[in-house]
C-alpha cells in the first residue's frame, strides 16, 4: 500500500534572502531619518544681580542724515555740512553733559562718506561713544 502516490516529495522552504534585503532597507531608512540631539538638555543656572535703575537717562545726541545728505543734530538742520561744522553742532548739543552717546540715524540710501564725516566729527568733538539706529524689517 502506497499512500503517498499523488503527493510530491518537495518540502516547502522559506527563502530568507529577500527578507534580509527588506530588513536592511528598513534599517537604513530608519538610520537616515532619525535625528540625534547633540545636547539632550543642558541645565544652566544663570547668576543674578541686584542693580539700581539709572535715575537719569544717558545723554544722547541724535544725528539724522537724510538720503539727500542733509544733517540734523537733535532735529536742528545744519546749513554747512562739513566735519568742523558738525563737530561744533555736537558740542553745542552736548552742553555740559559728559560722555554723550551719539546716535546716528542715517537713511539707507545716504552717502557712506556722509556717515564717515559724522563719525569723524564726533571723534573731533571728543565723543567716542557712537551708536547706529536701525529698524527691523516689516
Amino acid at each position: 500500500m502506497n499512500f503517498r502516490r499523488g503527493r510530491s516529495g518537495d518540502v516547502p522552504e522559506i527563502n530568507l534572502i529577500p527578507l534580509i534585503d527588506v530588513l536592511l532597507v528598513i534599517i537604513i531608512f530608519l538610520m537616515l531619518t532619525t535625528t540625534y540631539a547633540k545636547f539632550s538638555g543642558l541645565e544652566i543656572n544663570l547668576p543674578t544681580a541686584d542693580a539700581n535703575k539709572q535715575s537719569e537717562p544717558p545723554n544722547e545726541i541724535s544725528v539724522a542724515l537724510t538720503a539727500a545728505g542733509q544733517v540734523l543734530v537733535n532735529k536742528v538742520p545744519l546749513t554747512v555740512v562739513n566735519v568742523p561744522a558738525i563737530a561744533e553742532a555736537l558740542r553745542r548739543a552736548a552742553g555740559d553733559g559728559k560722555e554723550p552717546v551719539i546716535v546716528i540715524n542715517a537713511d539707507a540710501k545716504a552717502n557712506y562718506q556722509s556717515v564717515v564725516d559724522i563719525m569723524q566729527a564726533a571723534q573731533t568733538a571728543g565723543y567716542p561713544r557712537i551708536s547706529f539706529a536701525t529698524q527691523s524689517p516689516p
